[in-house]
């Protein structure tokens, strides 16, 4: 038995990221102490699910150290001051990597940090690692061709999620407090499902985003799809995690000084989404959903049978638009990615057809159209609870099987791709254990609903029993 899975969780590793905030800055305990005991647990822990790319030792602690002196002195702070955070390897970190996932990238160092860190940083967080993602962040399967898969510490012949498998198991095993992803296709939800820890897409242009490093700008349709979100094992961190992460930035000229204060509606109605037209909806999921449905209308929320429309078009489109763009940069990308990217992103391809330039447009058209019929549905119903994916987590590896595997996975996914096409928040919160392994459901908010999906969630986090942190499950087959 690897030592790592028989090492407790320190109970200093167990609290919420605003939680030891508070603690910090009451004294009951220093940043060099949590930081250090952070740092010790990485140590232990990663080798055995290789979650975290790069450690950032040194840094940490003179952040710590620094941390404490202004704890100490009275000195005026934020509220994640000393608070240790990890951020996926696609989001800058000054003078760190931003591999990308990808091993020709080990040397590109950031000059400055994204605006989400440089936010976090400014209420006093403290970055100590870099963590694990697939090649372009482009798979559903944690696997870099820069330092190798990433495993499920609930079951490792099992994926973590991709893309940020990486963040999502450092939160499940104690490794971090607080993560930064990203979420082009479900990259912060479906990682959350399979490690049991929580995460919030935000709406598109609520949280800055920007990079030192070139291209500093991704293609049209990926500035639509794609956004930088907080993850975390408590709603509570989410929510705080947003109100800073989402202070302007002028290196992202779409942003939206939304205030967090701001809520878009009063209404306490929910459709619970039981069904998605061909797709078999695996029962663990189902049960995960009636878990969650049971907590909500407990507390006076009204499940109304009221389907949001166009789930299939928009799921579809999300595709079409995803791939369309990917075919334009691949050629460049391909030259650098590892055989297991080059391998999922062929089977995209025979998945998904090539279109012309004016099926393309067409595509933007389809999308306003369904963002008004959305935005009417959700005057009446405000929340979706609905499934992240159809079923439990995949095989690892599974996601690279041929075009009909990789079907199943985007179909099961539909739900979650209709968020992403509508710019939506949605938030990712776990219901507990379903045949012994993690499930969780999410809440598809209207735009800059952010503040009514968390106060539903935590209603559903309240329900429930807390599953993490964990010590990585011995591996079955070796």
């Amino acid at each position: 038995m690897n030592d790592a899975t028989v090492t407790p969780v320190p109970e200093i590793l167990a609290l919420g990221a605003a939680e030891v905030g508070r603690r910090l800055l009451a004294g009951e305990f220093s940043s060099t102490e949590l930081i250090t005991a952070l740092l010790e647990r990485i140590d232990r822990i990663n080798p055995t699910v290789n979650a975290v790319r790069e450690t950032l030792y040194d840094q940490a602690l003179s952040s710590a150290h620094a941390a404490d002196y202004r704890l100490k002195s009275g000195s005026p702070c934020g509220p994640f001051e000393g608070v240790p955070i990890t951020v996926k390897d696609n989001i800058d970190v000054a003078g760190t990597a931003t591999t990308q996932g990808v091993a020709a990238f080990a040397g590109r160092i950031a000059d400055t940090d994204a605006p989400s860190v440089a936010n976090l940083r400014q209420a006093g967080a403290i970055p100590i690692g870099r963590t694990n993602m697939p090649d372009f962040a482009l798979r559903w399967h944690t696997d870099s061709g820069l330092c190798g898969p990433t495993l499920n510490p609930w079951d490792a012949d099992l994926t973590p999620g991709g893309s940020s498998g990486g963040e999502a198991v450092s939160l499940a095993t104690g490794m971090s407090l607080l993560g930064l992803g990203t979420d082009l296709g479900g990259s912060l939800r479906w990682p959350s499902q399979c490690a049991g820890t929580s995460a919030l897409r935000p709406t598109l242009g609520r949280i800055p985003q920007a990079s030192s490093i070139e291209p500093t700008a991704s293609s049209m349709s990926l500035q639509l799809l794609d956004v930088h979100g907080p993850m975390a094992r408590r709603i509570e961190d989410l929510r705080l995690a947003l109100r800073i992460m989402s202070a302007p930035d002028p290196g992202d000229p779409w942003h939206c000084p939304v205030p967090p204060s701001y809520v878009p509606a009063t209404l306490r109605r929910v459709h619970v989404l039981h069904e998605l037209a061909g797709v078999d909806i695996d029962p663990s999921v189902q049960k995960a959903m009636q878990r969650a449905a049971a907590a909500l209308q407990t507390h006076g929320y009204e499940l109304v049978d009221d389907t949001p429309p166009g789930i299939n078009d928009a799921a579809a489109a999300w595709a079409q638009l995803m791939t369309s763009d990917a075919r334009r940069i691949w050629p460049a990308l391909e030259q650098v990615a590892s055989a297991g990217g080059k391998q999922f992103m062929e089977t995209m391809f025979d998945l998904i057809p090539a279109i012309g330039h004016d099926d393309y447009a067409q595509l933007f058209v389809t999308r306003h159209k369904l963002a008004r019929a959305w935005g009417e549905h959700q005057n009446r119903v405000p929340l979706v609870l609905a499934p992240i994916f159809a079923g439990p987590a995949f095989l690892a590896g599974s996601d690279l099987a041929g075009p009909c595997a990789a079907a199943r996975i985007v179909e099961g996914l539909r739900a979650t791709l209709v968020v992403n096409l509508l710019g939506l928040p949605s938030v990712a919160v776990p219901v507990g254990l379903v045949n012994h392994l993690p499930q969780a459901v999410q809440l598809i908010g209207p735009r800059f609903g952010e503040e009514i999906c968390l106060q539903a969630a935590e209603v559903i986090e309240a329900a429930v029993e807390r599953i993490t942190p964990i010590n990585p499950r011995v591996r079955r087959n070796p």
